[in-house]
């Protein structure tokens, strides 16, 4: 998947779709800013929260996959931070694409890609930060409906090394393999938001602009 090009296709639609739920939020969550940086530590309200899509996050990234080449700060998906155990459900129907443990320190742990049909369009999903538990017995191709439960937040220690969360992120063109770049450079930047569509259009309003 080269970012490096221009990338011309024409934009998601969901007009008319409901979705179901990826997490069940509570009334009151957290939006996080992580403009300014990442405290694990931080003061929290509530163990629910989000982090926004398009986000540039400087100093969040140090892992060594992060240093090669130019600086990946700009974050494509949306995070819901939620407590560790928590279902984490297909927002439609569809079937399991791809799965696997992408290990590396603060890289996604266990991962699992669906794929959908919607409106003439296939769109991907990646769902990131998983239970190792959450791999076991999947089956590529295998069938999903909206709803069905299809993994669980992982903790710490398997989830790539950060606070317990789901990193959801859309794909317009296929995963050569259960990853997707989660977060891309400023030259990628233009082309990864035509094929990193906004998680919003199938998460809802979950925070304004």
């Amino acid at each position: 998947m080269d970012l490096n090009q221009p990338i011309a296709m024409p934009p998601l639609v969901t007009t008319g779709l409901t979705f179901h739920p990826v997490i069940q939020l509570p009334d009151h969550y957290d939006v996080y800013d992580f403009t300014d940086g990442y405290d694990p530590d931080r003061m929290r309200s509530s163990t629910y929260g989000i982090g926004r899509y398009n986000e540039r996050r400087p100093t969040m990234y140090n892992a060594p996959q992060y240093a090669v080449g130019e600086v990946r700060n700009i974050h494509m998906g949306i995070d819901i931070a939620a407590p560790v155990g928590v279902a984490v459900r297909a927002f439609y129907k569809g079937t399991i694409y791809r799965f696997g443990d992408n290990r590396a320190h603060q890289d996604y742990g266990p991962t699992i890609v669906t794929k959908h049909n919607f409106l003439s369009q296939v769109v991907y999903a990646l769902h990131g930060h998983l239970s190792r538990e959450s791999l076991a017995n999947l089956v590529v191709g295998q069938p999903i409906e909206a709803g069905d439960i299809i993994g669980h937040i992982g903790e710490k220690s398997e989830n790539g090394g950060w606070n317990p969360h789901l990193h959801f992120q859309l794909s317009r063109l296929a995963p050569a393999t259960h990853d997707l770049p989660g977060v891309v450079s400023a030259r990628q930047h233009a082309a990864a938001l035509v094929v990193f569509p906004d998680p919003r259009l199938v998460l809802g309003n979950l925070y304004v602009d």
